[in-house]
């Protein structure tokens, strides 16, 4: 990029920026390959992907693990953070918990090797299972201390059970076609429900 560019960008300044863009296109390409082919998908099939060279992915991402790490610290993040905009959004706390508990199973019925990955002795994915709980755990508790506040839902569920429960269930679903979580994960959260709540 020339220094007199029409946007006013510095060269290094504008090669930050497509380092940084690079680096986005091939954590949403190695997560769609992750669904359908799961972490162990060959990295020039994710290279296809997105559209870069292998080359621009090792740059980024030396190993495997640090792909897969990122991968799944990017899609944390984001669950993350849509906890507090669902909740100011929402008609009610409830409604914000089932919606973020929708985004919650998205995110664990498409990380296909992600939960032998996260039980390997790879120190780099023990530090994302903390992470994941670090990060996650507050939210769900936000969510289910508003639905208790507001009169929705008994009290004394603890994030970590309710978040544990729905990952059991949704462990449960690889190679079967017949059984869909949701269906059990809705009637798991219509008991939480106070008998009273409308």
């Amino acid at each position: 990029m020339a220094a007199d560019s029409p946007t006013g960008e510095s060269p290094s300044r504008g090669k930050r920026a497509d380092a940084q863009r690079n680096r986005e296109t091939v954590l949403a390409a190695a997560a769609e390959v992750f669904v359908t082919s799961g972490v162990d998908a060959p990295i020039r099939r994710i290279a296809a992907q997105a559209g870069v060279g292998m080359a621009t992915i090792y740059r980024h991402f030396p190993t495997r693990a640090d792909l897969v790490t990122a991968v799944y610290r990017h899609q944390i993040e984001a669950c993350a953070e849509a906890g507090p905009s669902l909740l100011a959004a929402a008609d009610s706390p409830f409604d914000a918990l089932r919606r973020w508990i929708d985004l919650f199973v998205d995110f664990l019925v498409t990380k296909h090797g992600l939960a032998d990955a996260l039980q390997s002795d790879n120190e780099r994915f023990a530090a994302l299972h903390a992470y994941f709980l670090d990060r996650l755990l507050p939210v769900c508790a936000l969510l289910l201390d508003a639905s208790v506040e507001a009169g929705e839902i008994r009290p004394g569920t603890q994030p970590y059970e309710l978040m544990r429960g729905i990952g059991n269930l949704c462990a449960g679903r690889d190679g079967d076609p017949r059984y869909d979580p949701r269906r059990l994960i809705a009637l798991l959260l219509q008991g939480l429900r106070r008998p009273d709540a409308t």
